[in-house]
Order: C-alpha cells, then sequence, then structure tokens
C-alpha cells in the first residue's frame, strides 16, 4: 500500500501540467513566448518548487535563467515530437505506464475529496486523546558546567553566600564554565525539557524560579550547576486549537481505511499469480 501511496515525479509533474491547461492566463502571467506558446507564471513555479519564492522578486539574472530554462525546455520539446518520436516503442510503452500511473493518482485524489469527517467525531477523538493536546513545559535556565564534581561543589558554596545570586551566577558562568554558553553568562535561554540529556532536565524542573541545584548534577558533558530564570508550565490546548489537526488526521485514517477495503474486495475477485 505504501507504494500506492507513493507520488511519482513524473505523474505530478503531468498532473501540474493538467491544472495549467486549466488556468485562464492574463497578460501578467505570461513572461515569453517560443514560437507562439506561452512561458507562464505556473510554469515558473514548478521550476522554482517552492511556493514561498516569488519570481518576481528574484534578481534579474535568476528571473533570466529560469525562462531561459523553459525556453530551452520547449525548443527540445518540439524538436523531441517533430523527430517523430512518439511513434517510437518506448515511447509508446512509457506513455502507456504513465497513463495507468496517472489515472491511479487522479483516482485517489477524487476518492480522497469524498472523504468527510463530522464535528462528533473531531470531538470524540480530542477527549479521548486529550494527553496528546499539550503544549510542552518550557524552562528558561542558565547553567555552569565543569570538568570535576569537586569544580562544581565550590561553586554551589560560593552561591550560598552569594548577596545577588543571579548576579554571581552569571559571574561565575563567563569565568569557569567549559560549555560553549559561558560567554552569555551560561544562558541556555527557553527549552523544553525534552530538548536535554533526561539527567539535566529532571534537576532543572525541579527547581522553583530563582532556585539553583544544590548538588552537581553530572551528564555525559560534566557537572551542572543550574539556575532556573523561569518556568512556564505545560496548557492544554482547546479543542479549536487543534480541530483542523485532528481533522487532517481522521480524514487520513479514513482514506486508508476506505482505500483497504476497496483492495480487500478486489483481491477477491482478482487472479493473482505471485512468482
Amino acid at each position: 500500500m505504501q507504494m500506492m501511496f507513493k507520488s511519482k515525479k513524473l505523474v505530478l509533474s503531468l498532473v501540474t501540467s493538467l491544472a495549467l491547461v486549466s488556468t485562464s492566463l492574463v497578460a501578467k502571467d505570461i513572461y515569453a513566448t517560443v514560437n507562439g506558446e506561452n512561458i507562464t507564471k505556473d510554469e515558473i513555479a514548478v521550476v522554482l518548487r517552492n511556493p514561498q519564492v516569488d519570481f518576481d522578486t528574484l534578481p534579474k539574472n535568476t528571473q533570466d535563467m529560469v525562462i531561459n530554462q523553459l525556453v530551452e525546455k520547449k525548443l527540445l520539446t518540439d524538436k523531441a515530437i517533430a523527430s517523430g518520436i512518439e511513434k517510437n516503442a518506448g515511447f509508446t510503452a512509457a506513455l502507456e505506464k504513465i497513463k495507468k500511473d496517472l489515472a491511479l493518482e487522479i483516482w485517489m485524489q477524487e476518492e480522497f475529496k469524498k472523504i468527510s469527517v463530522t464535528d462528533a467525531q473531531m470531538k470524540a477523538y480530542y477527549t479521548l486523546n486529550e494527553s496528546k493536546f499539550q503544549t510542552d513545559e518550557k524552562l528558561n535556565a542558565r547553567h555552569i558546567v565543569v570538568e570535576t564534581e569537586k569544580e562544581a561543589k565550590d561553586i554551589i558554596k560560593t552561591l550560598k553566600s552569594a548577596k545577588n545570586v543571579e548576579e554571581k551566577f552569571i559571574e561565575l558562568a563567563k569565568k569557569l564554565s567549559t560549555g560553549p554558553m559561558a560567554k552569555n553568562g551560561g544562558s541556555l535561554g527557553e527549552f523544553s525539557p525534552k530538548q536535554m540529556v533526561p539527567e539535566f532536565s529532571q534537576a532543572a524542573m525541579a527547581l522553583k524560579k530563582g532556585e539553583y541545584s544544590k548538588t552537581p548534577v553530572k551528564t555525559q558533558f560534566g557537572y551542572h550547576v543550574i539556575y532556573l530564570e523561569s518556568k512556564v508550565p505545560s496548557k492544554k490546548l482547546s479543542f479549536d486549537d487543534v480541530k483542523l489537526k485532528i481533522k487532517q488526521v481522521l480524514v487520513q485514517e479514513e482514506f486508508r481505511t476506505a482505500i483497504k477495503k476497496v483492495v480487500a474486495k478486489l483481491k477477491e475477485n482478482a487472479k493473482i499469480d505471485i512468482k
């Protein structure tokens, strides 16, 4: 089934071409002509392969390169057709395969359009999967990492007698930390506990705002002293926040189920001989 869902570049190219034919053109969408055939904005978009790129804002030399690429393609295509290549046996065989692949692709698209899910289905999915719809807890912390446990304990001892713990922590981080964040006073910025090694995350999550670790935290990188600047707890996302995502999940599931049923029925009536 995975192969059935895998879109082939050639098939997608043909689907795109069909879409281009059905698109009504205006003068501003035509960038050149080759023997009377238009080079359109949609064709350029296919070459760029990035919907975020606006062709009109590209440098002039880049625009010329893209248009020239399409000009050459049209000229070579015309030459290929004029050569009688369409009568070539290889061309005919390839065209038949493309037609079958394209038929499957278009049929799949049409079947997918038939799938719909109700609000009741989406709300039921939300209720059953509430634990999935949570934002990650966010921490904002600094750390000092050193090579030995004794160094870390000495830093903690110094912090205990500090009048302003945060200022002293930043000072010690810049002076003693071996980590890449030393120059920033050990600042790690905001991060999810999932982004850090477990030992570090567990120790950081156990702290309250303005607290520092009272014992060294050992990880594969050395011994850490952690200072927690702030903590944003995990938040439950509302149904409206995730409704679109749920719809996409359910439509995909319904589509896969529908296709499996079709395949099962076809297999019942098919003569299949696997060598």
